[in-house]
C-alpha cells in the first residue's frame, strides 16, 4: 500500500534533490573558503616573506655607515626581492649641476657601474631623478625603455629617492621575473627605495661629517701656530702637533698637562686671559717671554660657543721671537737712519774747522824756528785735533749708507790680519783669543776696510769685556767662522755678560755703559751699521755658555756670500817716483766758502812757491775757470753749480771744461750715495774731509805727474 502511493514517493524525491541541492551548495561555498584561504595564505606568506627581507637588509644597511656598502646592498637586494635581471643605483651630485654618478650595479646591469649620466640624458635614470611621484614605471611593449643613452631594455622601472623633500638619486630595475611590473613590485621596489633613501641620506651626512672633521683635523695638525683646547682648569684636552713642537714634547704628553706652567712656568698671566675668555670678554693677545722655553710668544684665547665644561676655550699660541727681533731691527734702523742724519750734518759742520786746526798745526810744526815748549803745545793740538777727524771719520761710516768699494773678500784672512794687529794688547792684557775659523768659508762682496772695522770693534769690545775679570776668572775670547748658506762670524767672550735691561740699547747709537771719558757709545752703533750695508745682519746671542761653563756675551754676524761670478778688481797703484821731479810753479784755483780752510791751503801752497787764488762762491769759480791758465783746481763738494739746482760745481766744471777732468780734486765729508756716484762718473780725484795736508799735498803731486806723464 505504502509502495503504491504516488504523492509519497514524489515528495520523498523533492526532498532528496534539496538535500543534495544544499549539500552541493555548501561544498561549493567550502571550496570557495578554502581557495580564499589559501590566497590570503600565500599573501600572507608573500608579505611575510617581503617584510622579513626588508628586516634583513634594514639590519645590513643600519649595520654600517658607508655608502659603498649601502648602495651595493640595495641593489643586491632589489635584484632577489623583484628576481629581476639587472638593478642600478645613480646618485645625485652634492653640487647644482654635477652629473648622475651610478654608484652600484648588479646582473645586466653591472657594467654601468662607476659610469656618470650627464643631466640631459633623455634615459629614464635621469628623467626619474625630475618626476615628482615617486616612481616611474615602463613595461615592456612595442619598443624596448631606454634606461640611458645607448643601453636599453625590455622593462624597466626607476624610483626616485627622496630624502627630506630632495631627490637623492634614482634606483632602477630592469626585466623582472614576470617580464612586466605587477603592482606588488611596484608596491615593494616603492618600499625598499624609501627606506634606503633614508640610509643613503644619513650615510651621505655622515660621510660629510667625516670628511669635514678629517679636514679640520688636517687643518688643525697643520697650522704652524700652537692650537690647544682647555678645560675650566686650564688643562689641555686636545692639542695640534705645533704646540707639541713648541713644547718640545710628544703629543700625547701635552694632554692633560696645564697649559699656563707648560708654557709660561709660575706666571699667572694666562689663567688671568683665560678667565676672561670664559667670560665671553675679548682680551687683549697676552705677549710675554717664555724663560723655559726661551721664546717670545703671543696667546690668544677665546670662548667656544655652547662648548662643555670640559672643553670650554681654544688658546692660539704663536712664536713671535723672530717677529719681535725683525721689529727690533727695524726701530733700530728707524733710530740708526734718525741719527745718521743728525750725525751727518755734525760731520760736515766738524770738518771744516778740523781741517784748518790740523793743517794749520801741521804747517806751524814745519817751522823750525819754534821754541820747544811751543811745539809741544802744537803736538797736543795736531794730536787732539787728529782724534777728532778719527771721530768724525766713524760719525761719517755710521751715517754713509754704501759699504764703499765691493769687491770678493776673504772674512778668514781679514780676521787674521785684525788678531796681528791686536795680539800686542792682549797679551798685555793677558786675555787668550782661540781662532776657529772654518777651512771651507767662501768670499763675501764687500769692502775690506768696512768688514776689517767690523772685526776690530767686536774684538776691542770683548776685550773690554774680560779685562776687568777677576783673577780667578779666565779672560778667554773666542772668535769663530762657519758656513751654512750664510758665513757667519762668531766672537764670544767669557766677560760679564749683558744685562738683560740693556740688550736692547746696546746698537743705539752713543749709548754706552763705561765711565765717562772711556768710551762713546758708537763702535756697535758703526759696525751695526757696515754690517747692514753689506746685505747682512748682527745680532747678540741669547745668554748661555761661551765654554767651560762660564757665562759671557756672543755676537753674531750673518753676512751674504759673494756670487759665484764675482771678479777682484784689479787695482793698479800709481807708483811713487823714484826721485822728487824738478819744482815747477803751479797756478792753483781753491773753490771753499770757509776762510779758514782758504786760509790754510793758500798756506800750505804758498810756502812751496806756488800761486793760490781763491774763489768763495760758486760763480767766481766758473769765472775765474773759464779764464783758464789753472794746474789745479781744488774744489769743496758742497759748492753746487749756480743755477742748477743738484748740480755738483765739479760736474759744471767738467761740462764747460773737459780738460779740468785731469786737474781738479774735490774736498768731500759728503755721505750721500749720489755725491760718490757723481765723482765716480766724473772720473776725478777726491779727499775726505778733514784730511791732513800730507794727504792733500801727496794727491797734488800725483795729478801733476799723471798729467805730465799724459
Amino acid at each position: 500500500m505504502w509502495r503504491e502511493h504516488p504523492i509519497l514517493s514524489a515528495a520523498v524525491a523533492v526532498l532528496v534533490v534539496g538535500v543534495a541541492a544544499l549539500l552541493w551548495r555548501l561544498r561549493a561555498r567550502l571550496m570557495r573558503s578554502e581557495h580564499e584561504r589559501r590566497r590570503a595564505a600565500e599573501e600572507l606568506n608573500r608579505r611575510l616573506s617581503e617584510l622579513f627581507s626588508l628586516q634583513e637588509l634594514s639590519y645590513v644597511l643600519s649595520d654600517s655607515l658607508e655608502l659603498d656598502r649601502i648602495v651595493e646592498q640595495v641593489v643586491r637586494y632589489a635584484v632577489r626581492f623583484l628576481d629581476a635581471q639587472g638593478a642600478l643605483l645613480a646618485l645625485v651630485g652634492e653640487a647644482a649641476g654635477d652629473p648622475l654618478q651610478i654608484a652600484a650595479a648588479e646582473g645586466t646591469l653591472s657594467a654601468l657601474r662607476g659610469r656618470t649620466i650627464p643631466g640631459d640624458d633623455k634615459g629614464l635614470v635621469a628623467r626619474s631623478t625630475g618626476r615628482e611621484h615617486l616612481e616611474l614605471v615602463r613595461n615592456s611593449g612595442p619598443e624596448p625603455t631606454e634606461v640611458i643613452d645607448g643601453v636599453q631594455a625590455a622593462a624597466a622601472a626607476a624610483v626616485p629617492l627622496r630624502s627630506h623633500g630632495a631627490v637623492i638619486g634614482t634606483l632602477l630595475i630592469t626585466d623582472p621575473r614576470e617580464g612586466v611590473f605587477v603592482p606588488d613590485d611596484v608596491r615593494l621596489l616603492s618600499t625598499l627605495a624609501t627606506h634606503a633613501a633614508v640610509v643613503i641620506a644619513n650615510a651621505r651626512f655622515f660621510e660629510m661629517v667625516r670628511r669635514a672633521k678629517e679636514q679640520w683635523e688636517t687643518a688643525f695638525d697643520a697650522l704652524s701656530e700652537g692650537i690647544a683646547v682647555v678645560d675650566d682648569e686650564g688643562r689641555v684636552r686636545r692639542a695640534n702637533r705645533a704646540l707639541a713642537g713648541l713644547l718640545g714634547v710628544a703629543l700625547p704628553s701635552v694632554v692633560g698637562a696645564s697649559l699656563g706652567e707648560a708654557l709660561l712656568g709660575k706666571s699667572h698671566a694666562l689663567a688671568d686671559l683665560l678667565s676672561a675668555a670664559r667670560r665671553g670678554e675679548r682680551p687683549a693677545p697676552l705677549v710675554a717671554r717664555s724663560d723655559r722655553l726661551r721664546r717670545a710668544l703671543r696667546v690668544n684665547a677665546a670662548r667656544i660657543p655652547g662648548a662643555t665644561t670640559e672643553q670650554s676655550t681654544v688658546v692660539l699660541v704663536e712664536d713671535v721671537t723672530e717677529q719681535q727681533a725683525l721689529e727690533t731691527q727695524l726701530v733700530q734702523s728707524e733710530k740708526l737712519a734718525a741719527v745718521g742724519q743728525l750725525v751727518s750734518g755734525v760731520a760736515h759742520e766738524l770738518n771744516n774747522p778740523l781741517t784748518s786746526i790740523a793743517g794749520l798745526s801741521e804747517f806751524l810744526l814745519e817751522q823750525k824756528e819754534l821754541g820747544k815748549k811751543d811745539r809741544g803745545h802744537l803736538q797736543v793740538i795736531q794730536e787732539q785735533a787728529e782724534r777728532a777727524g778719527r771721530i768724525v771719520r766713524n760719525l761719517l761710516t755710521f751715517a754713509r749708507k754704501g759699504s764703499g768699494e765691493q769687491l770678493p773678500v776673504d772674512l778668514n784672512d781679514v780676521i787674521r790680519r785684525t788678531l796681528s794687529l791686536t795680539s800686542y794688547d792682549m797679551k798685555l792684557n793677558d786675555i787668550t783669543v782661540t781662532r776657529e775659523l772654518s777651512g771651507a768659508l767662501p768670499e763675501v762682496m764687500g769692502d775690506r776696510h768696512g768688514l776689517q772695522q767690523v772685526v776690530l770693534n767686536l774684538i776691542t769690545n770683548a776685550a773690554q769685556a774680560v779685562a776687568d775679570n777677576p783673577r780667578e776668572r779666565a779672560r778667554e775670547i773666542t772668535v769663530s767662522t762657519w758656513f751654512d748658506g750664510q758665513v757667519h762670524l762668531r766672537v764670544a767672550d767669557t766677560g760679564p755678560g749683558i744685562p738683560e735691561q740693556v740688550l736692547q740699547s746696546v746698537f743705539t747709537p752713543f749709548f754706552t755703559t763705561k765711565e765717562p771719558g772711556k768710551g762713546t757709545g758708537l763702535g756697535l752703533s758703526i759696525t751695526y751699521s757696515i754690517v747692514e750695508s753689506h746685505g747682512g745682519h748682527i745680532t747678540i746671542e741669547p745668554a748661555g755658555t761661551t765654554g767651560g761653563g762660564r757665562s759671557g756675551a756672543a755676537f753674531r754676524v750673518d753676512l751674504p756670500p759673494a756670487p759665484a761670478d764675482a771678479l777682484r778688481a784689479a787695482k793698479t797703484p800709481i807708483p811713487e817716483p823714484a826721485n822728487a821731479p824738478p819744482f815747477v810753479k803751479r797756478t792753483i784755483l781753491l773753490v771753499d766758502g770757509d776762510p779758514a780752510v782758504q786760509r790754510t791751503i793758500k798756506a800750505l801752497f804758498a810756502r812751496d812757491g806756488h800761486l793760490v787764488e781763491v774763489a768763495g762762491d760758486p760763480q767766481h769759480a766758473l769765472d775765474l775757470a773759464q779764464r783758464g791758465g789753472f794746474d789745479l783746481v781744488i774744489a769743496d763738494a758742497r759748492a753746487m753749480a749756480p743755477g742748477k739746482r743738484g748740480t755738483l760745481l765739479a760736474e759744471e766744471l767738467v761740462t764747460r771744461i773737459p780738460t779740468l777732468r785731469e786737474r781738479m780734486i774735490v774736498a768731500t765729508g759728503d755721505v750721500r750715495p749720489t755725491t760718490e756716484e757723481t765723482l765716480a762718473r766724473l772720473g776725478v780725484r777726491y779727499v775726505r774731509k778733514p784730511f791732513n795736508l800730507r794727504d792733500l799735498r801727496v794727491e797734488a803731486a800725483r795729478l801733476w805727474e799723471a798729467t805730465a806723464l799724459s
